[in-house]
């Protein structure tokens, strides 16, 4: 298939750690594309093998995760070779955006963050782990009143273990207790949302997150 036609650079275009990103018009609708950088101080057998397995990885977890019932972006076209994803570009704020909105006041920001709560619990649920799971990788396409989307999901795994998934709430806490000056209180509406979407693996994935906070306080 044709290269997607780009757009004009915008603040939307930006680079991460592992990759950049760019609007793209795909056939009428809004993209981006994500391609992964390379590595130089790889070999580049290596970096291409890497590479290549992380974007599969990626794009097989944002459809998992779908049908485990979190919104995701939808992959239009993936180029292996170019190590390049075509996403939907979904509209609105992320989790961080809003924290910054409504920094004085916590009570705008609870149903928001149970909202994410429960839509993590589902992810796990269905047996995957986000990986990387901060406040920008939580986005709300249908406003602060609608179920949140998940982005990035390449650093997750599909049959993801206990510790994986205490991974990923001990993110979530450090991440709200670090942007909101109420983050402890926020991250209690979390889990009070993840309980209702992970009913059966919350409790077990809650007492590792404990004790991954104890590590990390006590390392």
């Amino acid at each position: 298939m044709d290269d997607p036609a780009p757009t004009p650079p915008t603040r939307a275009d930006r680079r991460g750690a592992e990759a950049a990103l760019r609007r793209v018009d795909w056939w009428g609708f809004a993209a981006l594309v994500k391609e992964r950088d390379p590595k130089s101080y790889r070999p580049k057998s290596l970096d291409d093998r890497l590479r290549r397995e992380r974007t599969k990885t990626e794009v097989r977890l944002l459809v998992e995760a779908r049908k485990a019932g979190v919104r995701t972006p939808l992959v239009y076209d993936v180029d292996l070779d170019k190590h390049r994803i075509t996403l939907e570009e979904l509209p609105g704020p992320t989790l961080k955006e809003l924290l910054e909105r409504h920094a004085a006041d916590r009570t705008a920001l609870q149903p928001i963050v149970r909202a994410f709560g429960t839509v993590l619990g589902r992810l796990h649920a269905g047996g995957i782990s986000h990986g990387d799971l901060t406040s920008s990788n939580v986005l709300y396409p249908d406003g602060e009143a609608g179920a949140p989307a998940l982005l990035d999901l390449s650093m997750g795994s599909r049959s993801a273990s206990l510790e994986e998934f205490g991974i990923d709430l001990h993110l979530v806490e450090e991440d709200l207790k670090s942007l909101h000056p109420d983050g402890a209180a926020l991250f209690r509406q979390f889990l009070t949302g993840y309980d209702e979407g992970n009913r059966a693996g919350a409790k077990a994935v809650r007492k590792r997150a404990r004790e991954i906070r104890g590590r990390v306080r006590y390392a």
